[in-house]
């Protein structure tokens, strides 16, 4: 893991005081370093038979879908609020600088006995990952795992 922590950027006191800020751009234009991640993930879900992979935006969206490919699993994004076209389930959240509205389709979901897996790309307060999994259980799935970058 300390190969992938040395290709990350660090921005002390981004967006406000006291918050450090993990660029993981700077892991995502190696190709090494993106084949090490999404390897990593891949074996942490290989033993998990997930319906579908939520992607929480934006950076969630870099891992999910290729996460969801060799398990043949759907993607499905959870976006802020106002982004989705479709009709949206929206759960409030906080954030580590503020409160935030996140969404999922309400189409997304279309029985209960759906597994679901999420992913995002950083573990701060954990509020959009709390929205997330409440968003999949509250329309009828079940949540069978997550995981982060950081």
């Amino acid at each position: 893991m300390s190969d992938l922590k040395a290709a990350l950027r660090v921005f002390k006191d981004y967006q406000r005081a006291g918050i450090n800020f993990y660029d993981i751009t700077t892991l995502l234009k190696s190709a090494e370093h993106r084949r090490t991640a999404l390897a990593r993930f891949s074996n942490l879900f290989s033993h998990l038979q997930g319906d579908k992979v939520v992607g929480i935006e934006t950076r969630g969206f870099l891992f999910a879908p290729t996460i969801a490919r060799p398990i043949g699993a759907e993607f499905v994004p959870v976006c802020r609020a106002g982004k989705l076209p479709a009709k949206a389930k929206p759960e409030s959240c906080e954030l580590e600088y503020g409160f935030a509205e996140m969404e999922i389709h309400r189409d997304a979901i279309h029985c209960e006995v759906e597994a679901f897996l999420i992913i995002d790309n950083v573990l701060a307060t954990g509020g959009t990952d709390r929205a997330a999994a409440q968003l999949v259980e509250t329309l009828g799935g079940r949540v069978v795992g997550y995981e982060c970058v950081l």
